[in-house]
């Protein structure tokens, strides 16, 4: 256990020595899935070990994921600072998404608003309900959301009295800009619609309290900033919305109780937008993950560090003549999206991973590169990867020196 408040390099060698993937590379993609604790890998080994030798059958093991799953839902709940009744677990944030676009009763020539630089994850349940039920989709253009006065002022355009649901992301995926999205919510509620927020690059990286969002629904996913399981995900829905939103799924876990000739009664929190049962060792390594942050390495410490990380990273590479940084500088979270003059976005990610082992993603239609910065991302590491970076954009990948390799003489 880390002791309270230790100097930051000895914390930090803590941290990185309980996440056995940043040895292999400088782990920048986070953002698409992170490091798994050490701690997390044994928990759900051990459930999944016991389900092997000794079964899933066992009504007490069944009452005991039924616990599981309240300890998942509470974990949640105290990183966006919110009550355990607000959570339904999910499978993913795409889930989380679909649950709050679906919730509305559409009709024909209803609107959603939603940005042009949003996740399939939170627009493609828009795609089906305009397939389906007639909708229309209005898309702002956010830019690079630099000017949030703008981005607010385009919003303030498109969401009209037609409008239903405004879905957007807390940090866009693609350019990693920190929406406005408590003034975004103000507009619509005064309006009459709801508000969904994919919160997969907000939860965990920056502090998220649900009710200063102003999300009606926030999704969340496990695999990112987390650090949990894939497969896991969660939504938490605002206490006074809860009854306006209609569940999509019922199940098992939809209800309070359930009569054999079909009279049911559904939660009144949270969970009656619960529907299907969870891998149980991922139920778990969602819980154990998010405690292992809360309570092993310290949000406080994880917001602070990341976003100083994050935004030196930003600094560094806008340094680099050549390279063009895309994530807006003053509204930011831990992902830093760029470009190199000259370069495509996958050759240069090519030569990147190749040269320093960084694992990093691009961005396809912004033809950039995106890299995820944590709390655990060390000054080394980016000091390495800056380097590389600054060779890059010196060259072309025409004239770039070649690799240097390793030459095996055979003895035989």
């Amino acid at each position: 256990m880390v002791a309270p408040f230790p100097p930051d390099a000895d914390r930090l060698a803590a941290v990185r020595a309980a996440l056995p993937a940043l040895d292999a590379g400088i782990y920048l993609n986070t953002g698409s899935v992170g490091p798994l604790p050490a701690e997390t890998a044994a928990a759900m080994n051990e459930i999944a070990t016991y389900e092997l030798t000794t079964g899933r059958a066992h009504p007490d093991y069944w009452l005991d994921t039924l616990q599981r799953m309240a300890e998942a839902r509470a974990a949640v709940a105290a990183v966006l600072v919110t009550d355990a009744a607000d959570i339904a677990l999910t499978h993913s944030a795409t889930d989380g998404m679909n649950i709050g676009a679906w919730s509305i009763d559409w009709r024909a020539g209803d609107r959603a608003v939603t940005t042009a630089l949003e996740h399939p994850g939170g627009t493609g349940a828009l795609h089906n309900l305009r397939e389906r039920f007639g909708i229309e989709i209005a898309y702002v253009d956010v830019g690079a959301a630099e000017d949030q006065d703008a981005v607010l002022a385009a919003f303030d355009v498109a969401i009209d009295e037609r409008t239903r649901l405004v879905a957007v992301s807390h940090v866009l995926w693609a350019t990693g800009a920190v929406l406005p999205i408590s003034a975004i919510a103000e507009i619509a509620h005064a309006r009459g619609a709801l508000m969904i927020v994919d919160g997969a690059q907000g939860a965990g990286a920056i502090p998220t309290e649900l009710a200063a969002t102003g999300a009606d629904v926030y999704a969340v996913s496990a695999q990112k900033w987390l650090l949990g399981p894939e497969g896991m995900g969660a939504i938490a829905v605002a206490p006074g919305v809860r009854d306006r939103l209609l569940p999509s799924f019922g199940g098992y876990f939809s209800f309070e109780t359930l009569d054999p000739a079909g009279a049911a009664v559904g939660w009144r929190d949270a969970r009656r937008f619960e529907s299907s049962n969870f891998h149980r060792p991922s139920i778990v390594g969602m819980a154990r993950s998010i405690g292992w942050l809360s309570m092993f390495v310290g949000l406080d410490w994880i917001y602070e560090r990341g976003a100083s990380m994050a935004g030196l990273a930003a600094d560094r590479l806008a340094a680099v003549a050549g390279v063009e940084v895309v994530t807006p500088r003053d509204h930011m979270a831990t992902l830093v999206t760029f470009r190199i003059a000259g370069w495509p976005a996958e050759a240069a990610l090519d030569e990147l991973g190749a040269r320093v082992f960084a694992v990093a993603r691009t961005v396809a239609h912004l033809d950039a590169l995106r890299i995820s910065v944590g709390f655990f991302t060390s000054e080394a590491e980016l000091d390495r990867f800056i380097e590389a970076v600054t060779l890059l954009a010196a060259h072309t990948p025409t004239t770039l020196p070649p690799r240097r390799r390793l030459m095996v003489l055979d003895q035989g």
